[in-house]
């Protein structure tokens, strides 16, 4: 049975996980691009990197990363670049898919785990975030493992949720534009919400 701080975490978080922001916007993107199904391999990355920064934060590791701010200037600007880099590939891709769409091979399931991984990590407003939401829904009184445990589990599955529409929202435009078969034109809509995702992280 979930705790009563547990219980006020779901709210407070959902509404953090469903408004837009860089990780969503990725989702969308690739949504587009490529549909839910291989979409799916990003958002291992991208709970993963959540996943990362939650402990950091409930350990302290990230108030100790944020004093740190050149670390975070470079993590943040070379996952920029290769974000933004990505977008520019699958803005330039004419008549075909920047990704195969039958088939994702090996080369391109690492790629995908590693735009959704990075783009969790090396943003430093999510790291400022864990360590301003999770204290006031940790008690001091009980063992940490297993309220760590929950709110983990919470935020996971919230996130992934929330992944799951906008990858969601992404499909379903690439099902209404693709009647005329204009891939160029998705190609181009889903690069540039890549390369927004890579500008946004970097002067962020």
């Amino acid at each position: 049975m979930l705790s009563q701080q547990a219980l006020l975490f779901i709210p407070t978080f959902f509404l953090v996980s469903i408004s837009p922001g860089m990780c969503m916007t990725l989702a969308l993107s690739l949504g587009i691009q490529l549909g839910i199904k291989k979409t799916l391999w990003m958002m291992l990355g991208e709970l993963t990197g959540v996943a990362v920064v939650t402990l950091a934060a409930v350990f302290g590791v990230a108030s100790v990363a944020l004093t740190l701010p050149k670390v975070f200037i470079i993590f943040k600007i070379a996952g920029a670049c290769y974000l933004g880099y990505i977008g520019i590939q699958m803005w330039r891709a004419k008549g075909k898919w920047s990704f195969s769409i039958k088939h994702t091979n090996n080369s391109e399931k690492k790629h995908l785990i590693s735009q959704g991984f990075v783009t969790a990590v090396a943003n430093p407003k999510g790291w400022a975030f864990m360590i301003a939401l999770l204290p006031p829904f940790i008690d001091d009184q009980l063992a940490l493992a297993p309220q760590l445990f929950t709110l983990l589990l919470i935020i996971l599955s919230i996130e992934f949720c929330s992944l799951m529409l906008y990858a969601t929202g992404g499909k379903t435009l690439a099902n209404l534009l693709s009647k005329n078969n204009n891939i160029s034109l998705l190609n181009k809509i889903s690069g540039g919400l890549m390369i927004l995702v890579g500008v946004w992280l970097a002067i962020s």
